[in-house]
């Protein structure tokens, strides 16, 4: 689709002026601004642009859904009528940083951490999805499974499963990855750091309890202190406050330590002085605050799962809202490793997919073929786990059908609580999430499904249809 001039300088001018544009950068579909002044958005002028398919803020960005391929050319162009030079995504990241309160920016830190391992993370859900179709009993024939009926099968599934378990087993390593490097040290540095605490040599966690129990921890004695020789498979903050402490003492030491003595000095030191602090104080420290957190979350569902059901799976949109919903990713996770499944994440693919329904019955209501477009496009996003486009560019901005998507996820949420659903894996969470869920759950998992397909479609285009949308 070819772009004028004048469209772009129509975008310009709704965007508060080129005097209002600090940075600009552009992903797949979207522009991403840092804006001087959101205030000074015309959002009106600028939704009623005919390329211009929604717009929202979130994480101190403005941004501008355009769609694919046409977004590359209305970038190119408003580059070079504004004046500002092209900025990279985390040019943009940092100078929208600036405008985040505390609470925002720790947010968008944890943010910034699991986006990029979020695509190895959900992989392996989905393979662990395939893997629970071959092994999960009752789904095919009577109290057996595929793999029981049909032997041939088995070693094949035993391979998905390790494929699948990989991410989870070196999760460590992957988080370190991606923390060191949101921190400012070297990631392959964050790898090492990853891999080793989750060392052979060390007690797997997952036998942690049982060795407790047993009363045969394996120890190391050092000059009379005894640290605990355990590892961190599958645990979060061990791994995230280490990544933190290695990113500060390999920056210190690069500032400190000449360049010719560097190859020798600041890797070595800053994993031998990281290491002894995650294992006799970071890692037990952080271990039981990751427990504490787990034990929190499983009491506060077993005793009050109908209310906790109610209110996250009502309420989960308002957390996308405030970016604060990627907080509970690591809590998933943590939830996963720690007791084998996550009652968080089957309401967010639910909440998911009620978004899309409600911007699907807008397709319906609309007589204006831009939001009509736009609509359609969105639901489908929504229904495969990207709910950006729905909520920004169609539900919030007519309100009801937020609201709509809000009340009929809480019922769902409700339902899937109080008969304990559990995910065990992160999918995609739309549509395709009910191959994380735990098959004997699928039956329950598909009747919130089918609330949040129906409800938020009725309560939208009947209230439309009386309001005269």
């Amino acid at each position: 689709m070819s772009v004028n001039r004048e469209t772009v300088s129509e975008i310009i001018e709704a965007l508060g002026g080129k005097e209002n544009i600090h940075t600009a950068t552009h992903c797949v579909t979207r522009l991403r601004l840092v804006l001087n002044d959101e205030d000074k958005v015309d959002k009106e002028k600028l939704n009623d642009i005919d390329i211009v398919r929604g717009s929202f803020s979130t994480n101190g960005q403005f941004q501008v859904v355009i769609g694919q391929g046409t977004v590359d050319e209305v970038y190119k162009k408003m580059v070079e009528i504004a004046g500002i030079g092209e900025a990279s995504k985390e040019e943009v990241k940092s100078a929208a940083s600036q405008n985040l309160n505390p609470l925002q920016k720790a947010v968008k830190v944890l943010a910034d951490i699991f986006i990029p391992i979020l695509p190895a993370i959900v992989t392996a859900g989905l393979l662990m999805g395939l893997n629970n179709i071959l092994t999960g009993p009752g789904i095919f024939y009577d109290e057996q499974s595929v793999v029981d009926v049909h032997a041939q099968w088995k070693d094949f599934a035993d391979i998905i499963n390790m494929i699948a378990n990989t991410a989870f087993v070196f999760l460590p390593a992957l988080i370190g990855w991606s923390a060191v490097k949101r921190f400012g040290g070297s990631p392959l540095l964050g790898i090492v750091l990853g891999l080793m605490l989750v060392h052979p040599g060390l007690l797997n966690a997952w036998d942690y309890g049982k060795a407790l129990e047993e009363g045969n921890i394996p120890v190391w004695n050092l000059f009379g202190l005894t640290i605990e020789k355990v590892g961190y498979q599958g645990q979060v903050l061990p791994v995230l406050v280490a990544a933190y402490v290695l990113a500060a003492i390999e920056k210190y030491l690069n500032r400190k330590v000449p360049d010719a003595f560097k190859l020798l000095i600041v890797a070595p030191v800053t994993l031998l002085l990281t290491g002894f602090l995650a294992f006799t104080a970071i890692g037990p420290v952080t271990f039981m605050i990751g427990n504490a957190i787990t034990d929190g979350f499983v009491n506060l569902f077993d005793h009050f799962a109908a209310l906790g059901g109610l209110i996250y799976g009502g309420f989960y949109s308002l957390l996308v809202i405030t970016g604060m919903h990627h907080t509970f990713l690591a809590v998933d996770i943590q939830l996963i490793t720690s007791t084998g499944g996550t009652f968080l994440w089957p309401m967010l693919a639910l909440s998911n997919i009620a978004q899309g329904s409600a911007a699907l019955a807008m397709m319906a209501l609309t007589k204006d073929e831009k939001l009509k477009g736009l609509s359609f496009t969105s639901a489908v996003s929504a229904y495969l786990g990207i709910t950006e486009p729905a909520m920004f560019g169609v539900n919030i901005r007519f309100k009801y059908p937020f609201i709509a998507a809000m009340i009929s996820s809480a019922i769902a949420g409700l339902i899937l609580t109080i008969n304990k659903v559990k995910a065990t894996s992160i999918g995609v969470g739309g549509i395709p999430g009910f191959l994380s869920i735990q098959p004997g759950s699928w039956g329950v998992f598909f009747i919130g499904m089918a609330i949040v397909l129906i409800l938020p479609y009725i309560l939208t285009f009947g209230y439309g249809k009386v309001k005269k949308q």
